[in-house]
């Protein structure tokens, strides 16, 4: 009989704990706006890299909680982050295998689609005004993306993260 043991789920909840303590820690007002979707690039890795444990739910609950952590109305990030996911399990073999670069311009148009999913549940809700600064954190995304990526591959490929 041949039990299926969980190897690293530790390690990927630890790596989206310390995304969203990253998403939420408090920068000084010059970088504010240009401050990385920390968690939804751990997301997406984790999507692209293990589609079948790490999908729609685990972002529902993900942007749920980052919901409840920001002070935002609940469920729109949770909304914005499964829908975005939902493209990335859709998709995840093709993103595999893209070249680092165009892998880096999918996930900072991945990026620009939550922060306009996000603004339009917003302008829904509430009176919100478009800027272009909406924008900044997918040019931040596209750059530090090898780094996120090189770093959790690393991380999943020396815990044995199945």
């Amino acid at each position: 009989m041949s039990m299926h043991i969980p190897h690293g789920r530790w390690v990927v909840w630890l790596s989206f704990l310390l995304a969203m303590l990253f998403q939420i820690m408090p920068l000084p007002g010059l970088v504010e706006g240009w401050r990385p979707d920390w968690l939804l690039l751990v997301m997406i890795y984790w999507a692209m890299a293990l589609p079948h444990r790490y999908n729609i739910l685990s972002a529902w609950v993900l942007g749920v909680l980052l919901d409840i952590l920001l002070g935002a109305h609940l469920g729109i990030r949770a909304l914005s982050m499964s829908l975005v996911i939902y493209v990335v399990v859709l998709h995840f073999q093709r993103l595999r295998n893209f070249p680092m670069w165009q892998q880096a311009l999918m996930v900072a148009s991945l990026v620009c689609l939550h922060h306009l999913l996000v603004f339009w549940v917003q302008f829904v809700v509430n009176v919100a005004s478009f800027d272009v600064s909406l924008f900044l954190p997918a040019l931040s995304s596209l750059i530090i993306w090898p780094w996120v990526f090189w770093m959790l591959r690393r991380i999943r490929r020396i815990y044995k993260v199945r």
